[in-house]
Formats: structure tokens, sequence, C-alpha cells
């Protein structure tokens, strides 16, 4: 039978919820937490397990999170699904909702492909504590990297920016074809465990041309078909012999997740908005030196 507590549970599903949309990896988490640990957590949480259920676990508490954030972007996904209506039926791209609704399918396109047929190798190949400590460090450096070297928004998206509901997608929509689908893919990066979705998207939305703010917000929307898709395929998983003895952990680690998920993305949409990715990279780069010593010395 699986196992499962109900700490490792609670604790897991609370840290998916904040690391996930912190720029600081959730994946990376994961693996970490139950390495420093050590004992039971070490065992019962490992993703590299045949038939463990903590993967699945994991990745069912992305459904959590991504609820959270269809319910704090509810106008914002009820506006790009409208748009993606209407320009179905009327068979154009006219205003910034349609426009928007059509770079956010091209720019999931890449990291569900590379999803789908690599997610495995990823896994057991890359989801260790010392590669995932050496992913965090490069996260960090990520971070730090773009708030050096990371241009000013172009005139053109500043003269864009009007203040009320619509400025964020008259912004994000002027982004040009190539550049939102490289923004999207660069979620690919974060299949290996230490390196943010939110971190590298955030940062490819400012190398693109976006500033914090609404590379942040960009990067937020992108995130949430792709964590919704792959919660979904995995839901089989836990409602099979995997979940056996452990419905109701996974229930509290799913509740806990939304709720920090939430909680993350309501302070980052109003951080981001005039404060810097600094501290998290130095995080990254803290946490993961701290652990590296810590795998060496134990």
């Amino acid at each position: 039978m699986a196992h499962l507590s109900w700490l490792e549970a609670g604790t897991i599903g609370l840290l998916q919820g904040i690391t996930e949309l912190f720029p600081v990896s959730s994946l990376g988490h994961a693996v970490l937490l139950p390495a420093v640990v050590g004992g039971g957590w070490a065992h019962d949480l490992n993703v590299r397990t045949p038939e463990s259920p903590y993967l699945a676990f994991i990745v069912r508490l992305h459904v959590a999170t991504a609820i959270a954030l269809l319910i704090y972007f509810w106008r914002d996904w009820l506006r790009i699904v409208r748009g993606l209506a209407t320009s179905i039926a009327r068979r154009e791209i006219r205003d910034a909702d349609q426009r928007l609704a059509w770079l956010l399918i091209l720019a999931t396109i890449p990291v569900g492909v590379v999803g789908l047929v690599a997610e495995h190798a990823f896994r057991t190949t890359l989801s260790r504590p010392v590669p995932a400590a050496l992913f965090l460090a490069l996260n960090g450096l990520i971070l730090l990297g773009i708030e050096r070297v990371r241009p000013g928004a172009p005139a053109e998206y500043v003269d864009e920016r009007v203040s009320g509901p619509e400025s964020d997608h008259r912004v994000v929509a002027r982004l040009s074809t190539k550049r939102a689908v490289g923004v999207g893919a660069a979620q690919i990066l974060a299949l290996a465990p230490g390196i943010s979705r939110s971190g590298v998207t955030t940062s490819a939305g400012m190398i693109a041309g976006l500033d914090r703010e609404d590379a942040g917000r960009f990067a937020f929307l992108l995130a949430t078909p792709v964590i919704l898709a792959a919660g979904v395929l995995k839901i089989g998983d836990l409602t099979g012999p995997l979940g056996n003895g452990i419905r109701g952990q996974v229930l509290l680690g799913s509740a806990l997740s939304g709720v920090g998920a939430y909680l993350s993305v309501r302070f980052l949409t109003r951080y981001l908005a005039n404060r810097s990715l600094r501290p998290f990279g130095v995080y990254c780069l803290l946490a993961a030196g701290a652990s590296l010593l810590w795998f060496a010395v134990r």
C-alpha cells in the first residue's frame, strides 16, 4: 500500500502552492526537502521510486494551483475565452483579447509537446538531490542576471500602457508571435527540478521587452493551462491502486496547495509592480549552497 503521512501531505501541499508561483521552483523543493529531512521522508517522497504515488501527488497538486490561478485571474480568463470565441466565429484577430488568446495557445505548444515526450526522462535522470540543488543555483543566477541586464520596456509598450483593466492585455498583446512563443518555450527549462517556471518565463518576458509586472502576469497566464493539464493527466494515477490509503492526504495537500497558490499570486502581482527579483535569486543560491553542504557532510 502507498504511504504518505498527513504531515508529509500537508507540508508538501503548502510548499507546492507557494513555490510553484514564487520564482524558486516547486519541483526543486519537492526533491530537496525530503532529501534534507531524510528518514521516512526520503523514502516516501521520492519521485524516482517505481510505483510511488509521490510524483502523481505532486502533479495532482497542480490542479489546485491552477484553480487558484483561474480564480484570481477570472476576469482575464473570461476576456481571453470570449476573445478566442469571437475570433473563431468571426475569423478575425482584431482586439487585444483575441490576439492574447492566440498568443497563449501558440506559446503553450512547445512545452506541451516536450513535456509529453520527455517528462519521464527528465524525472528519472535529473530528479535527484544534487542535480536539483545545482539547477536551483542556476535558477538563482538567472534571476540575478536578468535584473542586471534586462532592457527597459520599449517606448511603444510604455506609450500603450493606460490605466484601468485594459492596460495589461493591451501591453502583453503587443508582443510579436515570435517573442510570445519564445517566452512560452522557456517553460521547457522548468522540466528540470530547480528551474522555476514562473522565474524563467518572467525573465524571458523581460528579455522580450515587457516590464517586470507585465512579464510576471504573462507568466502566470501561460502557466495556468500547462499546470492544469499536467494535473488532470495524473488524476487517473491516484484514483487507481496508487491512491489507496492516501486519498484523504491528497485532499488535504490539494486544499493547502490551492490556498498557498492564491495567497502567493495575490502577493506577487503586487510585488512585481515595483520590486526586484534579486531576493529570490539570492534565496535560490543560499538554499542550493546549504543543501549541497548538507549532502556533503551528512
